[in-house]
């Protein structure tokens, strides 16, 4: 949701009228059910790969463009490759985000595989990685997951939080991580060659903070980066319900804003309009209200490395699910391209990285009420049989 305070600010007295139409319309504008039917859970009488794949379908991915593809065709196998049409060439111009996201798939799955009574054995890259510096990537496989019936094998116990997870885009509560929730995740089982460091004091999260709002604001400033996110915003039940990605803004004050025409994409692209200004106060919104930061770091860049980062991340964000913590990624200050790149080195410099590491995810952690669900596209939209 919108800083609804800071966001009726930048409306003036039209955010009055239009509070005051949306509480009377309090049901307006809902979130399409079939968008978010997912997050209920896959019927028991699926075929077992599509019962894996419907747990992996609910994994974090940049501008939730689920850029999966699982391949069905050989017997007692799933290999997954990225969609070239969903990338994100302008944010993302090496598709290093992408591939993280290709990772929390591939983790979510295994952990779906145990649940069902299967071995998963993973090959990253069996036909080789891409090019770092590639933008698209679907033309090799990121992983190859053969699944074998063993009986002995244990569930994982995270897969109790699967349906329960969620990237909380809200202002966080205006307390620190508990030590004991401190300390568990430090103590996260990473994989080799990863390192995850975290800020929960105030002195600590302030330039964090200013460096997020300073990124999200050069994004906003940029043309091209902003349009890109724009352009995946679905605004209103409607467009939730059409396209089941990207990101979603709906509810009774959406819906009366685009009904008077303060609201569209071509407006959010128009500095000085009620929707650019929206979405600015909305990035400031959620970074003023942060008070704790991670990272996790890789020892190198390579396409293996950024894959595991995903592993990793989703992993920490199912147990931070499961301690009542919240998180929510926040990638623009890790993002490629040219006007990010000053700002980007004086980051790493803050926090000594430098040679070959990369810190490939930053997140926001604290304290807040669980958010409902992102859409989802459906099952059969990311099949090949």
């Amino acid at each position: 949701m919108m800083n609804r305070r800071r966001f009726l600010k930048t409306l003036g007295g039209t955010g009055v009228v239009l509070a005051a139409s949306a509480v009377g319309l309090s049901q307006c504008d809902q979130m399409p059910s079939e968008a978010i039917e997912a997050w209920q859970g896959p019927s028991d009488k699926l075929e077992d790969r599509e019962w894996m794949l419907s747990y992996a379908l609910l994994a974090p991915n940049p501008h939730n463009m689920q850029s999966w593809i699982a391949d069905l065709r050989q017997d007692n196998i799933i290999t997954i490759f990225a969609d070239d049409s969903r990338l994100l060439p302008d944010t993302d111009p090496y598709s290093r985000q992408i591939t993280i996201g290709q990772g929390t798939f591939l983790e979510i799955l295994t952990i779906a595989a145990r649940q069902r009574g299967y071995r998963p054995s993973v090959i990253l890259y069996p036909d080789g990685s891409p090019a770092e510096e590639a933008l698209e990537i679907g033309a090799r496989a990121i992983a190859r997951v053969s699944l074998q019936k063993d009986p002995a094998i244990k569930p994982d116990p995270l897969f109790e939080q699967l349906l329960k997870r969620r990237s909380n885009k809200q202002p966080y509560q205006q307390v620190s991580l508990s030590a004991d929730h401190h300390s568990q995740m430090k103590a996260f089982n990473l994989l080799p060659g990863q390192k995850t460091g975290f800020a929960i004091t105030e002195d600590t999260v302030r330039p964090l903070r200013d460096f997020a709002k300073e990124a999200m604001i050069t994004e906003m400033r940029t043309p091209r980066t902003l349009k890109e996110s724009v352009i995946r915003t679905r605004i209103g039940a409607d467009e939730i319900a059409k396209h089941r990605d990207g990101i979603d803004l709906n509810g009774p004050l959406f819906w009366w804003l685009k009904a008077f025409g303060q609201f569209s994409k071509e407006k959010a692209m128009t500095p000085g309009t009620i929707a650019h200004q929206g979405g600015l106060d909305y990035a400031l919104g959620w970074a003023d209200g942060t008070h704790g930061f991670g990272w996790l770091s890789t020892q190198d860049n390579s396409r293996e490395a950024q894959v595991n980062a995903g592993r990793s991340y989703v992993r920490l964000n199912l147990m931070a699910t499961s301690l009542g913590i919240a998180m929510h990624p926040v990638s623009q200050i890790l993002q490629e391209y040219p006007e990010m790149a000053a700002l980007q080195t004086a980051f790493n410099q803050h926090l000594n990285i430098g040679g070959q590491e990369r810190i490939q995810m930053f997140f926001r952690i604290g304290y807040q009420e669980k958010p409902a669900p992102s859409p989802r596209r459906k099952l059969t939209d990311i099949m090949r049989t």
